[in-house]
């Protein structure tokens, strides 16, 4: 069975709207960190759409603005920027900002059914080699459901693949350096969609691997889309 494979990523710059630049005066740098924005993600699942010609759903707002992995209601749904706008102010927002791209990503969905009998959804991001003064010693993290088998038994293979792909020394974990259950948009959908018809993958990479143009190498990212071929095209 060859699944449908739809790419989106959410961190994928560190814009500030006109509307909401003078909020944002004091974080100028802030923006250009890991809480801004996934750095090197982008350029990564641009790459991954090419390849497969796959649809994609990207945005280039900052997460300070309003958190696109966060289901609403969420305490980190906005930011120490935002949360203390009025109500109207927050409504706004998620009006011009958070629902159109959640919107895209379910017409997407709905519009691939039909292809396919299963859709692989994967959500590229990346991560903070440091965090809380703690080194972390994963370089790529698979978030999934294992409660989910469909899930696990595609991770498993990635996993395998990807392993074949890398040198050695590189540590590929399954759900770190988070829990895929935790809140964010694959875990939303999940609990819309069917096992049997919708695989929720976020792909993480440490941000210690990226060069000095603040993109992935490409040696990387091509054992991801070779590792990641294998699995789509053959089930």
């Amino acid at each position: 069975m060859i699944d449908r494979l739809i790419i989106t990523c959410e961190h994928g710059g560190a814009l500030i709207p006109d509307d909401y630049r003078g909020l944002f005066e004091s974080a100028n740098e802030i923006l250009k960190t890991h809480r801004g924005w996934d750095a090197g993600a982008l350029h990564l699942a641009r790459h991954l759409e090419t390849s497969f010609d796959a649809p994609f759903i990207f945005s280039e707002t900052s997460r300070l603005l309003v958190d696109l992995n966060r289901s609403l209601g969420h305490p980190q749904l906005f930011s120490e920027w935002t949360r203390s706008l009025a109500e109207i102010q927050k409504t706004q927002i998620l009006i011009d900002h958070y629902h159109p791209y959640h919107n895209q990503v379910r017409e997407q969905l709905n519009r691939s059914l039909p292809v396919s009998e299963r859709i692989v959804h994967l959500s590229v991001h990346s991560f903070t080699p440091l965090w809380n003064g703690k080194r972390r010693p994963t370089d790529f993290g698979f978030l999934f459901d294992p409660g989910r088998p469909s899930e696990r038994q595609f991770i498993d293979r990635w996993k395998q693949e990807l392993t074949r792909s890398l040198p050695s020394e590189f540590v590929i974990h399954r759900n770190r350096p988070y829990r895929g259950t935790s809140d964010g948009l694959t875990t939303m959908l999940r609990n819309e969609r069917p096992a049997s018809q919708y695989l929720g993958i976020e792909l993480e990479l440490n941000q210690k691997h990226l060069n000095r143009a603040g993109r992935f190498p490409r040696s990387l990212i091509q054992a991801v889309s070779k590792s990641l071929r294998k699995c789509v095209e053959t089930g």
